[in-house]
């Protein structure tokens, strides 16, 4: 894989995990259009990534440079001159990038270090993971500007934490500090340095990559899939993911190293 320069990311790609910075910390990591583009860019490129068996990558984090912000939500200095259609645009771009990001092959940690506000926070809940520092805060504060959540906030919040609670953090535009996310059950784990975050978030990603490619990429499909379907089409959504396990070479390797009592040597295929 090869990545350009950009100029408002780093990208890094070192023990099969991809790991993305917001690199705009004076400006708190805001999501302006040029980050939305280059973000997309670096999606485009992972997703295109023809595995083949070999899987050059096996996971990503997108965290935020500096210790202020992950991403202090969308660039309010540049909404204020779009107009109604170009803020649909700008909207619709970002959940578009959102939904590639959900729908990515490997699991995706969003590490948070700081603020995550607004559509900040809808780019971490757009990952299977949100990890963060003690000292993280988020929220949807749209309605303080007169604003509604437009990255996809008014959907993933009511996922992560409940109609109930998401429609009191959406109403109010509350914003909650990291120990209150973690009980709610918006982020997954919580360490208390930014080194230790990172550490974390890799930690967890290597331990995924020692399990078989194929049948992790099949479990997030499937899980993503489900989502929003009554009980009786997930069962035949899932039923349709466990046949096609049965086709896999992996499949072969694990029943066949479990039985061996030996570690699999999955072949990614």
């Amino acid at each position: 894989m090869h990545f350009k320069e950009y100029s408002s990311l780093l990208v890094a790609h070192q023990e099969a995990i991809v790991t993305v910075t917001l690199n705009r910390p004076a400006a708190l990591n805001a999501l302006s259009s040029e980050v939305i583009d280059e973000l997309d860019h670096v999606l485009d490129i992972l997703a295109a990534v023809n595995t083949g068996g070999k899987w050059p990558f096996r996971g990503m984090i997108i965290t935020g440079a500096g210790e202020k912000a992950f991403a202090a939500g969308a660039d309010i200095r540049e909404m204020t001159d779009m107009s109604p259609d170009q803020a649909w645009a700008y909207s619709t771009r970002m959940q578009s990038l959102t939904l590639k990001l959900e729908s990515l092959h490997v699991p995706v940690i969003a590490a948070v270090n700081g603020f995550a506000l607004g559509g900040g926070c809808e780019l971490a809940m757009a990952c299977d993971f949100i990890y963060a520092t003690t000292r993280a805060t988020f929220g949807q504060p749209e309605v303080s500007l007169g604003l509604v959540p437009g990255f996809g906030g008014s959907v993933r919040m009511q996922q992560r934490v409940g109609p109930a609670r998401a429609r009191e953090l959406l109403y109010t535009g509350q914003l909650i500090k990291a120990d209150e996310a973690h009980w709610v059950g918006l982020v997954n784990a919580l360490f208390d340095s930014q080194e230790e975050l990172l550490g974390g978030a890799r930690s967890t990603l290597l331990r995924i990559a020692g399990q078989s490619p194929t049948a992790v990429a099949a479990v997030k499909s499937t899980m993503r899939q489900v989502e929003g379907h009554d009980t009786a089409r997930g069962l035949e959504i899932e039923a349709e993911a466990f046949r096609e396990a049965f086709r896999t070479a992996d499949m072969q390797e694990g029943t066949r190293a479990f039985l061996a009592k030996e570690k699999p040597a999955f072949p990614g295929r």
